[in-house]
């Protein structure tokens, strides 16, 4: 795989003139002033080698990509009693919407829209304060990564915190249902930290190295999950982590991947690598336009669909 590095220059100089399309995450203040113009691709083989150019080792707001993580430890913490509160099906809806919720009395489609990922946190809350669950969240992050320095921002966290009207509404609408066992506050208080985490492209392929190795990080020799609950995992971010894109991903990438609305996208090619792009223009579904078209042509050069080449 020595020309990985030439391939990711290739798509790097093909794609960077379009960096300027799609529009930023303006909703939440703090994510409406990143340059739009940032483009980082970073992949990690199994050997651990990396290869990665542009903006690469900048860190930005990872969003929704976290979800990956604390579905992990939520799995890790209640295993296949997580699925009695959350459903494993895509959504077809936006990523914030309550009319599904309404519909479906309370439980959400699945782990990556926002309300599945609040479930999520409330599951990783059970025994700790939010503090202590947030610095779990974070100490997993670190340990995946093998990078003690990856932190939480705390200006995205406080700005997610006094504009997240709409991720409020979902959290009180599932507490109604009886859906969320602690305090509404103290859920959305993990939620909106655990989507403040900065990381940059080469941390972020990093973490996800053990989803691509059958749940083992093939460089420190560490089983993260079982083989069994990798592949799950993977399936899911295939068939839900795009939000109502992830067809359209599915389609175009055929790889699993989950995207976050700071332009972030993590990508598992299985049994071959760990990829992540950052562009923080997004198209309508709330995806990363320009890494979207990156991990397209990645897919289609290396021939690293999981449908095949």
């Amino acid at each position: 795989m020595a020309d990985l590095q030439a391939l990711v220059e290739e798509i790097h100089h093909t794609l960077k003139p379009r960096t300027g399309e799609g529009k930023v995450a303006d909703y939440i203040p703090s994510l409406a002033r990143v340059d739009p113009n940032k483009f980082g691709i970073a992949i990690i083989d199994l050997n651990g080698t990396v290869y990665k150019t542009g903006d690469c080792d900048e860190a930005f707001s990872i969003q929704s990509v976290s979800k990956v993580f604390t579905l992990t430890l939520a799995l890790g913490k209640h295993g296949e009693t997580t699925w009695n509160r959350v459903g494993r099906e895509p959504s077809g809806s936006a990523f914030n919407s309550i009319v599904q919720l309404e519909h479906e009395h309370g439980k959400p489609r699945n782990p990556f829209i926002n309300a599945g990922a609040i479930v999520i946190s409330d599951s990783v809350l059970a025994g700790h304060t939010p503090r202590e669950a947030i610095g779990e969240i974070v100490r997993f992050v670190q340990y995946l990564a093998d990078d003690p320095t990856i932190a939480i921002d705390p200006e995205v966290a406080r700005s997610e915190a006094a504009t997240g009207f709409r991720n409020m509404a979902l959290a009180n609408f599932m507490k109604s249902y009886g859906k969320l066992q602690h305090p509404v506050d103290h859920v959305l208080g993990v939620y909106f930290h655990q989507c403040a985490l900065a990381m940059s492209c080469t941390q972020l392929a990093r973490a996800g190295l053990f989803l691509a190795a059958n749940g083992k990080n093939p460089i420190t020799g560490h089983t993260v999950v079982s083989s069994q609950r990798a592949r799950r995992i993977n399936a899911l971010m295939l068939t839900c982590g795009h939000y109502d894109g992830s067809g359209d991903f599915a389609y175009h990438v055929g790889l699993p991947g989950k995207s976050g609305v700071g332009g972030g996208i993590m990508a598992v090619a299985p049994g071959k690598a760990s990829v992540a792009v950052w562009s923080p223009g997004l198209n309508q579904n709330g995806n990363s336009l320009v890494g979207s078209l990156a991990l397209e042509m990645l897919a289609n050069k290396t021939g690293w669909s999981v449908f095949g080449g």
